[in-house]
């Protein structure tokens, strides 16, 4: 039995928008959080001990990050080599040069000959040797069209049936990895790909190029023992038998992920059976706070309130309130800031509500089922300088519906025969209601 541990998309030096300086470090507080949930994998990595690591992928936002977060990373996973643990690193599409075109920042660890250290930015298939035994891991890395878009046969095809042709090569490649197989030997699958199964996450927001989609039955083979993928940032178990998993992402990136668990997965292979356990991991938190404030008298007690019951503590925070133009002055922004002072980081945005869609007398809004009578009648109430003309303004409007109304819409025969259909129906409901429902 091969103890793995399985992470994927850490995009370390991701998100400095939702951090601030730290002033002892002189370091983006997002960057420290990225720096401490991944040394909490390594941690564990190490602890077990776990006989290999696999990483699906995506280890910085692009193929040329800063020196310190280069810096940082390896820091970490140097930790896997004084540990003498063997260590996968597949090359995502966030490790790929512009085009797929240029190499991978992951490359360097291959031509420094890091030891235990295998890079995957290739269809290969990688015999690697453990504290437990053997075991044989197939690297995919994401796969983009572009590799086919300058090629002759590629003219003239469109961006679909270039995928398609891309699909079809890559069933012929990985069949080719897989006869050469040890059918003794338990087997993974590394690949950083979107199956067509899977549930999207934040990857959709944050993807350099568009890739294409790989059908599950491509993937869910009796020859893997384990199909270890990245890319997606939510996780999630595609299949049982053969276990095909999404970790996720270590950390959260933007406010598309703030309900989602982060963490690692911890697996058991043997050849024909695997097993596997999430473990989640504490990231820091993501609150979308929103408010409603267009109907309050007073909008800023509303706000305070609500802040007073969210969890905002150490979180990373965004305000969205709705609030009409004329209330703007009822709220003391230096007070809403002090209210969110102790998240971590936060943003306030208001969204006005225009008054245009907002009827003055809500019974009289869209939608509303009330009858002319009944509706004029409450727009006299409401204006009080109109009292003394009330009676008589009911007056006019009543017989508007009835007798005049009548004479422009009927003839006189028509006529005749609607009077002595509402003297039945007066009997039984009111005159207004019965001229109103004739009409």
């Amino acid at each position: 039995m091969i103890k793995i541990l399985h992470l994927s998309d850490i995009h370390m030096g991701s998100g400095f928008s939702h951090g601030c300086i730290n002033p002892e470090t002189g370091l983006n507080t997002r960057l420290e959080d990225f720096v401490h949930t991944l040394s909490q994998c390594i941690d564990r990595a190490i602890a077990e001990p776990v006989d290999l690591v696999l990483f699906g992928g995506d280890a910085f936002p692009d193929a040329t990050p800063p020196p310190i977060v280069q810096e940082a990373f390896a820091t970490q996973f140097r930790r896997l080599v004084d540990a003498q643990i063997p260590t996968v690193l597949l090359v995502g599409n966030h490790d790929q040069h512009s085009q797929g075109m240029g190499g991978a920042s992951l490359c360097i660890y291959r031509t420094l000959g890091v030891p235990g250290f295998v890079v995957g930015d290739r269809l290969a298939t990688h015999r690697i040797q453990t504290q437990n035994g053997p075991i044989q891991v197939i690297t995919l890395p994401w796969l983009t069209r572009s590799a086919l878009l300058t090629r002759p046969e590629t003219e003239g095809l469109s961006i679909a049936e270039v995928g398609h042709l891309l699909l079809d090569r890559l069933r012929v490649a990985l069949e080719g990895e897989i006869r050469r197989l040890d059918p003794n030997l338990p087997t993974v699958l590394l690949a950083h790909l979107m199956t067509d199964t899977a549930r999207f996450g934040a990857e959709r927001f944050l993807a350099v190029g568009k890739g294409f989609t790989v059908p599950m039955a491509l993937l869910a083979r009796p020859c893997f023992d384990y199909v270890a993928l990245g890319h997606v940032h939510r996780h999630q178990v595609l299949s049982e038998q053969p276990l095909v998993v999404y970790p996720g992402s270590i950390e959260r990136v933007d406010f598309s992920e703030e309900t989602e668990d982060k963490g690692f997965v911890l697996v058991e292979v043997e050849r024909g059976h695997a097993r596997m356990q999430f473990h989640p991991l504490a990231v820091r938190p993501f609150r979308t706070v929103r408010v409603n404030v267009s109907q309050a008298d007073d909008p800023q007690q509303v706000l305070l309130q609500t802040l007073s019951t969210e969890p905002i503590q150490d979180a990373v925070v965004r305000l969205i309130y709705q609030v009409r133009s004329e209330q703007i002055e009822q709220i003391d922004h230096h007070v809403i800031h002090q209210a969110l002072a102790p998240a971590h980081t936060y943003t306030i945005h208001a969204e006005l509500v225009s008054q245009l869609a907002r009827p003055r007398l809500p019974e009289l809004g869209t939608g509303s089922t009330i009858d002319p009578l009944e509706a004029l009648k409450t727009y006299i109430t409401n204006q009080p300088h109109l009292s003394e003309i009330a009676l008589e303004m009911m007056e006019s409007a009543h017989a508007l519906l009835t007798r005049d109304r009548a004479d422009e819409w009927f003839g006189e025969p028509e006529w005749e025969e609607w009077q002595e259909t509402l003297e039945q129906l007066e009997e039984l409901e009111t005159v207004e209601t019965a001229q109103l429902r004739l009409l």
